[in-house]
């Protein structure tokens, strides 16, 4: 790909430049540690080498994942551990959740699968490999190989592993070495009693191992691995699985525990339980948490590690931006017939420097809404969460009846803040939409106070009002922030006169699993 891909021909946002006079911010401290900073961060929260580290990448920085993409490649099928909620797929296209692909690849055909997608997705930021087993098991030897061959060949791109921990200590050292920087640790438990309820059996120095002596083991290597990559400035990412009646409120233990070995971010995910999926926890009745449950033990961990929320629990295969998947453009076949794809960065710095760009003015811009809200209203009136229907590029630039999935913020006297997504199926397919669909969108988005859309039509339009959630597309193709602010401006004064009600108590359903999100 030789043109250079500006935002708006992407996303058709409309125009990059910033306003002429930007609103001055107010002045916030610079400089943190890496456990204090969050993915909702931004430069002036945190020291500049770990700013550059994390601007661009989207699981590291929530406002990145508007606009960066990331590409995982299956080089490592292996697993040495068994939890209760996976069973790995190597050959499946219809699933969408960690652990499943449709081809495994080797090194080599890795390597020429992201040259050939990094010519076509300028967005591409970061190569991870998360699978579609461990990425250490079997000594690392397919992940190290990779690696080693993509710094060679295409240098500008991040380097990011995801790992269960239990060969993590083993092999810090050659993750230091390959300049691998962001390292994912899947941590559910640090009592082996909770641990012991999640996974029947590891496979640690050349033994099998049950029970609670595998929990242990488990527990004692995740702690040493993080321990040991935060020690050398490795951001580390862990992620941690709700499972209600498990470890539900276990969860803020192990907050507590990962913030104080310097853990970056923790990434708290609902349960994937479908029968169909032929895990432990599936076909045995385990359920998932609903949408409230899952936030109310996020809140819980406010103030400990700082929490990623913008999760979409992706396949070990995934290609594109968070929220959508392109891998059928770049299957094996498809690769081959490309031929020999020579390497060229210059569309994908052309398109960071848009970004830096865009980005410039937005903190003073959100900030200046901010302040509207808390000199007009103060804080005498709960936050509320809105459903945004979005292609990207932090705007409001979707139709309803297009949307797969919507974007979820908590909009307050504090701000507003992403804090989830709900996968829905399309509810216009063919120029008409589907009734059953459009139940499965309200319940999707039911604790809502709002939908903000491009466009919408007269009978979802109608729908939502009769559900209580407000369509709102007089924001259409405007940033999401603060036009959230400017509607809750309004909202509180409207609540203020009678005229609308609040939605507080109200819960919603989680559709679990990546958003599949295919093009021509």
């Amino acid at each position: 790909m030789g043109n250079v891909v500006s935002l708006d021909s992407i996303f058709g946002l409309g125009q990059l430049a910033p306003p002429a006079v930007m609103p001055a911010a107010p002045e916030t401290a610079s400089g943190c540690s890496s456990s204090s900073c969050g993915s909702s961060d931004g430069p002036a929260d945190m020291d500049p080498a770990v700013w550059e580290k994390v601007k661009n990448h989207p699981c590291y920085s929530e406002e990145a994942h508007h606009y960066f993409a990331r590409m995982h490649v299956a080089v490592a099928p292996a697993c040495n551990i068994q939890c209760n909620y996976c069973n790995r797929k190597y050959d499946c296209s219809n699933e969408s959740r960690p652990g499943v692909v449709s081809e495994k690849l080797t090194p080599d055909q890795a390597i020429k699968k992201i040259l050939a997608v990094a010519q076509e997705i300028p967005q591409l930021s970061v190569i991870g490999i998360a699978g579609p087993g461990d990425s250490l098991a079997a000594a690392g030897k397919n992940t190290f190989a990779t690696f080693e061959m993509l710094q060679k060949k295409a240098p500008d791109l991040k380097l990011c592993l995801s790992t269960n921990g239990l060969a993590l200590p083993d092999h810090v050292d050659t993750i230091a070495q390959y300049n691998i920087d962001h390292v994912t640790i899947t941590i559910n438990m640090v009592d082996p009693e909770v641990g012991a309820q999640i996974y029947p059996w590891i496979f640690y120095k050349h033994k099998r191992w049950t029970g609670l002596d595998a929990a242990k083991i488990l527990h004692e290597q995740q702690m040493l691995g993080l321990e040991m990559l935060t020690s050398r400035g490795i951001l580390v990412k862990v992620n941690s699985v709700m499972i209600p009646g498990v470890n539900d409120e276990h969860l803020l233990e192990v907050n507590k525990a990962v913030k104080s070995r310097g853990a970056f971010l923790h990434n708290i995910m609902p349960l994937i339980s479908d029968p169909a999926h032929g895990t432990y926890f599936g076909l045995n009745g385990q359920r998932g948490p609903t949408a409230q449950e899952l936030k109310v033990v996020q809140d819980a961990c406010e103030g400990g590690a700082k929490l990623m929320r913008h999760c979409r629990q992706c396949r070990a295969d995934a290609v594109g931006l968070l929220g959508e998947d392109r891998g059928e453009e770049f299957t094996a076949d498809k690769i081959e017939a490309m031929g020999f794809v020579e390497y060229d960065d210059e569309a994908r710095r052309t398109y960071r420097e848009h970004v830096e760009s865009e980005r410039a003015g937005r903190n003073a811009s959100k900030a200046a809404a901010q302040a509207d809200v808390r000199e007009s209203i103060g804080f005498t009136v709960d936050p509320i969460l809105i459903a945004v229907a979005t292609k990207g590029g932090e705007r409001i630039n979707e139709h309803f009846g297009h949307a797969k999935e919507f974007q979820i913020y908590e909009v307050g006297p504090n701000g507003a803040k992403f804090v989830g997504h709900r996968r829905v199926d399309q509810y216009c397919e063919g120029g008409s939409g589907d009734v059953d669909t459009l139940d499965g969108v309200l319940a999707a988005i039911n604790d809502c106070t709002a939908v903000f859309v491009a466009k919408i039509g007269g009978c979802p339009s109608k729908s939502l009002a009769d559900a209580g959630i407000e369509p709102v597309d007089r924001f259409a193709f405007d940033y999401i922030e603060e036009s959230a602010l400017a509607y809750f401006k309004d909202y509180a004064e409207r609540l203020g006169q009678g005229v609308v009600q609040s939605r507080a108590g109200q819960d919603a359903v989680i559709r679990t699993g990546a958003l599949t999100a295919r093009r021509a």
